[in-house]
């Protein structure tokens, strides 16, 4: 388990370019009008909070190193105290998995400073 650094702060609520990010990735997996109204969901979803190693698990992801640039720059901001935004995540049964849409270099700063860190996502 990693070290335990300083723990992540959050903002209030999703950045606002965060949505616009998160429908650029979702329409290279789904359909552009899904993914659309995948977007329109999460702006409306509520926040939940995760945990780091459980949002890894059910996304299926690898963790990106602390060489990759966004991954130390989020690491760094964690480390300076400043907020980040919560994550947008899309459940995907038919691959039994969840997408995560935007977020996926600070889940991985977090993971690797907590990987009990608890997140703040919308969910859809």
């Amino acid at each position: 388990m990693a070290k335990k650094e300083r723990q992540p702060k959050w903002l209030p609520d999703v950045a606002k370019g965060n949505y616009t990010a998160a429908e650029s990735y979702l329409a290279l997996v789904y359909p552009q009008a899904q993914s659309a109204n995948l977007v329109a969901a999460l702006r409306n979803a509520e926040l939940v909070r995760f945990k780091a190693k459980d949002i890894f698990r059910a996304s299926q992801l690898s963790l990106l190193g602390i060489s990759n640039s966004r991954v130390e720059k989020d690491r760094a901001q964690i480390g300076d105290g400043e907020p980040l935004s919560p994550l947008l995540l899309v459940r995907d049964a038919a691959n039994g998995k969840v997408v995560v849409a935007d977020g996926y270099h600070r889940l991985c700063a977090v993971y690797r400073v907590d990987e009990d860190a608890w997140i703040p996502c919308k969910i859809v």
